[in-house]
């Protein structure tokens, strides 16, 4: 099985291992700058999250973070920099804010992002290209840029896709601070439990996750970024046949029914 010497030994700003059951747990570790990202954090998730969509062998994904803030966003140092830098230099530096942000939500495994704490600007960007999002009652959020005189550019499609665009909009405006139970409202957060429960909800979403044909959690996420904001005509409607017909027919469909009519677990959700 998978360990972290098959990723890359060279993060300094992030953790990532992959435990015995194909559990990926990819950690922020800039604590002291309450897990603002920066050139080499960008890089290294990335870097990251590609490597583990190529692994067949990592079948769910956690994103979290050290310390009491998820992500503060974006490295005022970062950005300071950025701000200096000649037209061609600020483009090149934001293509790599948005490859990482397309790395995760292009990612062919479900992310479950654990928020134990506040997430602002580009940390709501992260949790955003999450498919689940598990938060602390403790849980902030705010979309910050308008405040700094810049715009949430880079994750702007993330966070209408999670909310909606009114809402977003607002969120975007306003830059106003969120509690949990808002973020849920809009749906920004599927879960919101206490500080103390906050593993044991992540661990029932794995769970379910994990009791699900791999295959077919990549098959889903593939199908509806493909459908997504699409009219349903023609061509989506022979999309869906086609790839239900395709998929009806694999090994892991067939192992599925079969499991359950001999009323026991499937061999991915064995124990």
């Amino acid at each position: 099985m998978t360990n972290k010497s098959t990723f890359d030994e060279n993060f300094t700003t992030i953790e990532c291992v992959v435990d015995e059951t194909g559990v990926a747990r990819v950690t922020l570790s800039r604590p002291d700058v309450h897990n603002a990202f920066n050139e080499a954090m960008i890089d290294e998730l990335t870097r990251c999250f590609l490597q583990l969509a190529s692994h067949d062998d990592v079948r769910v994904i956690v994103l979290a973070s050290l310390g009491k803030v998820f992500c503060a966003g974006a490295d005022l140092n970062w950005m300071k920099r950025a701000s200096a830098n000649n037209a061609d230099a600020n483009l090149q530096d934001a293509q790599r804010f948005a490859r990482m942000m397309q790395a995760l939500h292009a990612c062919s495994k479900p992310i479950v992002a654990r928020v134990q704490g506040g997430a602002f600007g580009g940390g709501v960007g992260l949790i955003c290209a999450c498919d689940i999002v598990v938060a602390s009652e403790q849980a902030r959020f705010a979309v910050t840029e308008a405040r700094f005189g810049i715009l949430p550019a880079v994750i702007g499609p993330y966070l209408i896709e999670a909310v909606g665009v009114r809402q977003a909009r607002r969120l975007a405006l306003t830059a106003s601070l969120i509690g949990a139970a808002e973020a849920h409202d809009v749906g920004l957060v599927h879960y919101v439990t206490t500080s103390e429960g906050l593993n044991e909800q992540v661990q029932t979403v794995v769970s379910g996750l994990m009791g699900n044909g791999p295959t077919a959690l990549q098959e889903i996420k593939t199908l509806f970024g493909d459908i997504a904001g699409r009219p349903i005509d023609e061509s989506v409607t022979d999309l869906t046949a086609v790839t239900i017909a395709r998929v009806r027919a694999t090994e892991e469909a067939k192992e599925g029914f079969s499991a359950f009519f001999d009323k026991r677990p499937a061999t991915w959700s064995a124990k």
